[in-house]
C-alpha cells in the first residue's frame, strides 16, 4: 500500500505530488490518516528557503487532525485511554528526548537541545518518509504523546490549534498577565487572534489589536473574538498611536504587548509603549532575523520591562488550546476561509503567503 504526500524538492518551485510506501511499524509506533493539515506561515518560510531547519526533499506540515490507521503493540493517549483504530486524535509536534536539563529539571520540554519537528526537521528521503502532514498519513514514533478526541468541532476548524493555538498558549502563560491588565496584540494572524482569545480568557481587562491596511478583513475578525479597539497603523502616525494608548491607560502603557508580525524591526515600534513592569513578547518570529537596536537603559532597564522570547510548546499548550477551540466562546471557524485538497498545497501555501487566507488548509 502506498500514500500521496506534497513533497518540497526545490526551494520556490511548485511542492510535487508523490507516492511513498508505508513501511512497517515497529512496536510502539502508530500511523495517523491525516484528516486536515493546517498551513502555517512557518511553511511559506520553508518553501522559501529562508528556514535552516528545512532537509530537502522533504514532507511540509506540522499542524495536523487525524485518525489512528495503525498501531503496533497497545497504545494508549495521555489519560491512559486505549487508543483503537478509527479513533480521532491530536499528537505533540515536537519531538522531545524527555531526559535532558531542560525536559526533566526546567520542566520546559520545547528547549530541548534536540527537538525535532514532524513536518519540519524531517526528510522524507528515507523510511518511514511520512513525517509531515501534506499527506496522507503520518508516521509517529513510539511513546509519542497522543490525544484521543472527543471534542465535537470539525477536524479542519482544530487544526490550527496545535501550532498557532498552542504557541499563544505559550505565549500567554508566560507573560505574567494579571487580571485587569491592559494588552496589545499586534499582527492579527492566526497566532495573534489565537493570543487575543488566550489573553481574554486568562483575565485581561482590554485586548487591543493593531494591523496594517492588508489586514482590514483579520482586523474586523478581531472584534468578532472580542477585542475591546483595533488599530490601523497605516492609518495612524506613530505619535497618535502612543497618544491613544497612553491616553486609555491613563498615561501607564500596555502591560502585555503581544508581537505577532515575525518582523523584527516591528518591536522598535513597539516596545516603547510597553508599562513600567510590563512584558514585550515575540512569539511570532520563527527565523533569523536583521539585528536590531533598543535603548535598553530607557526602553527595558529603567523600566522594568521583560523581552519574552516564546519558543514553540508543548503538549500542556497543545491541550489548552484545543479546549480553548472546542469551548465556543471564540469564532475560530471564522479562521478558516480556504480549504484545499492535498494536490493543491501549493496553492495553500501562495494565499497563506500573500495574506489572501488567514488560515488555508489541506484536506487529504
Amino acid at each position: 500500500m502506498q500514500a500521496r504526500a506534497a513533497v518540497l524538492t526545490k526551494f520556490n518551485e511548485p511542492l510535487q505530488m508523490q507516492d511513498f510506501p508505508l513501511v512497517p511499524l515497529k512496536e510502539g509506533e502508530v500511523r495517523v490518516r491525516i484528516k486536515a493539515a493546517g498551513v502555517c506561515g512557518s511553511d511559506v518560510h520553508m518553501w522559501r528557503g529562508q528556514d535552516p531547519r528545512t532537509p530537502l526533499p522533504m514532507i511540509l506540515g506540522h499542524e495536523g487532525v487525524g485518525e489512528v490507521a495503525e498501531m503496533r503493540g497497545p497504545k494508549s493517549d495521555l489519560f491512559g485511554r486505549p487508543l483503537k483504530e478509527g479513533d480521532a486524535v491530536l499528537w505533540e509536534r515536537g519531538v522531545m528526548c524527555g531526559n535532558c536539563y531542560y525536559c526533566t529539571v526546567k520542566k520546559q520540554p520545547s528547549l530541548c537541545p534536540t527537538r525535532k519537528t514532524y513536518g519540519i526537521s524531517f526528510s522524507c528521503a528515507g523510511p518511514p518518509h511520512l513525517l509531515g502532514c501534506y499527506s496522507q498519513f503520518l508516521h509517529l514514533r513510539a511513546g509519542h504523546p497522543m490525544i484521543k478526541l472527543d471534542l465535537d468541532v470539525a477536524p479542519e476548524v482544530l487544526v490550527p490549534a496545535t501550532c498557532s493555538g498552542a504557541t499563544a498558549a505559550h505565549a500567554v502563560e508566560i507573560s505574567g498577565l494579571e487580571p485587569g491588565d491592559f494588552a496589545v496584540v499586534v499582527g492579527p494572524g492566526p497566532v495573534g487572534l489565537f493570543v487575543l482569545a488566550q489573553l481574554l480568557d486568562a483575565g485581561a481587562g482590554q485586548v487591543w489589536v493593531a494591523g496594517t491596511s492588508a489586514d482590514e478583513s483579520r482586523l474586523k475578525m478581531a472584534m468578532e473574538f472580542g477585542a475591546a479597539n483595533t488599530l490601523n497603523v497605516d492609518e495612524l502616525t506613530p505619535e497618535e498611536i502612543r497618544a491613544c494608548l497612553l491616553d486609555k491607560t491613563r498615561g501607564v502603557g500596555a502591560n502585555v504587548i503581544m508581537d505577532c508580525t515575525g518582523y523584527a524591526p516591528v518591536v522598535k515600534n513597539w516596545i516603547d509603549l510597553t508599562a513600567s513592569g510590563g512584558t514585550y513578547s515575540i512569539p511570532g518570529i520563527a527565523t533569523p532575523q536583521k539585528e536590531i537596536s533598543i535603548e535598553l537603559f530607557k526602553t527595558i532597564a529603567r523600566k522594568n520591562v521583560r523581552l519574552q522570547g516564546v519558543w514553540v510548546s508543548d503538549t500542556s499548550h497543545l491541550w489548552r488550546a484545543a479546549n480553548l477551540v472546542a469551548g465556543g466562546r471564540y469564532p475560530f471557524d471564522r479562521l478558516i476561509t480556504h480549504r484545499f485538497p492535498l494536490d493543491q498545497a501549493t496553492r495553500a501555501l501562495e494565499v497563506t503567503a500573500s495574506k489572501e487566507a488567514v488560515k488555508a488548509v489541506l484536506l487529504p
